[in-house]
């Protein structure tokens, strides 16, 4: 078997907007094993994304074609997830395919006959076109919405968040929210206790990673329960446990790609229950294929939470591949192919 990579560039519909920037178009490259007999045997992939992915700034392409010409086993491929925990999203895609190739195992979910409880996302925008889409996120069946926050005017965001309260009680409509890291250490637990107000379920990363102690101190004084979410981005997972007991957050956010793949995230899973941490998977910008394998690993667990996998729609121009995914109502559900 050999391995080689296909690099697209996808292009949004639309500035996917977080407090740390915006996006308007990303590349996602296809790692392909294949041999001369059956041609390709499986795919994946590693789309990484530039200002958070540990390899993001690397040259995922050159690292591939330096093996273009070697020969694999299985047994090898086993080897070269080792070497390359140093590019997690390489890690992640060649996971992949070793589950391709050993038998990803299926579910209701992968044979088309249940679909997963998603999250609506509102991404950061001006506050009215803000407002605009989590009423149309409801409209569409969404009672979970998430809401991209710290990137605008701290008093307007409340504001847009106690209309939509109004508008759609706790019983009606979970808030979730996602700061992205953008909240300063001495005024977070201030701007917690404000967001309170609105009946929010949780909020992910309110201030930026590695600020320990600081972190430490909201998880334990948050009136808002905390998901550590970039905070796992870089993080040795055979450390977790000790994270985890220090920081104590209420829930973990997945993105197997930025993780280094399925089996890291199991870890962080394993080490979650010991501390009755909750968790959801969330994707981070992946085209069809990425997004469609992601759900298919998050559907082999008892899925008790809404995830945040409803990205797939973002792009003028998908991945032309046959494992797709759909959004009915507030589920993703696989496309009929």
């Amino acid at each position: 078997m050999r391995l080689r990579i296909e690099s697209h560039n996808l292009e949004f519909i639309k500035p996917a907007k977080t407090s740390r920037g915006e996006y308007t178009t990303k590349t996602a490259h296809i790692l392909i094993c294949e041999d001369e007999v059956s041609g390709v045997l499986a795919m994946a992939e590693a789309s990484p994304l530039v200002d958070l992915s540990v390899d993001g700034k690397e040259d995922l392409v050159f690292v591939v074609q330096l093996l273009s010409e070697k020969e694999f086993t299985l047994s090898d491929l086993q080897e070269l997830l080792e070497e390359w925990e140093k590019y997690p999203t390489l890690r992640f895609a060649l996971y992949c395919i070793l589950l391709k190739l050993q038998g990803f195992p299926e579910t209701p979910f992968s044979r088309g006959q249940s679909g997963i409880a998603i999250n609506g996302l509102v991404w950061m925008n001006d506050i009215q076109s803000m407002e605009e889409e989590a009423y149309q996120k409801v409209n569409q069946g969404f009672n979970i919405i998430k809401f991209k926050v710290g990137a605008l005017d701290f008093d307007a965001e409340c504001r847009l968040l106690e209309r939509f309260r109004k508008k759609h009680n706790p019983f009606q409509v979970e808030i979730r929210l996602d700061a992205n890291g953008a909240f300063l250490p001495e005024d977070s637990l201030s701007q917690l206790k404000d967001l309170s107000r609105f009946d929010i379920h949780s909020i992910e990363q309110p201030i930026k990673p590695k600020q320990y102690d600081w972190l430490s101190k909201i998880c334990k004084e948050s009136k808002i329960p905390i998901a550590l979410d970039e905070e796992l981005i870089g993080y040795r997972v055979t450390e977790s446990k000790k994270l985890l007991s220090e920081i104590s957050p209420q829930y973990l956010i997945l993105k197997p790609t930025l993780l280094g793949g399925f089996d890291h995230c199991d870890s962080w899973i394993k080490s979650a229950s010991t501390y009755n941490i909750g968790w959801w998977s969330t994707s981070a910008l992946e085209g069809n294929l990425g997004l469609y394998d992601i759900a298919r690993w998050a559907s082999n667990y008892p899925i008790n939470m809404a995830q945040g996998l409803g990205t797939g729609s973002l792009f003028i121009k998908n991945l032309d591949v046959n494992q797709k995914t759909k959004v009915i109502g507030s589920e993703l559900w696989v496309d009929s192919i």
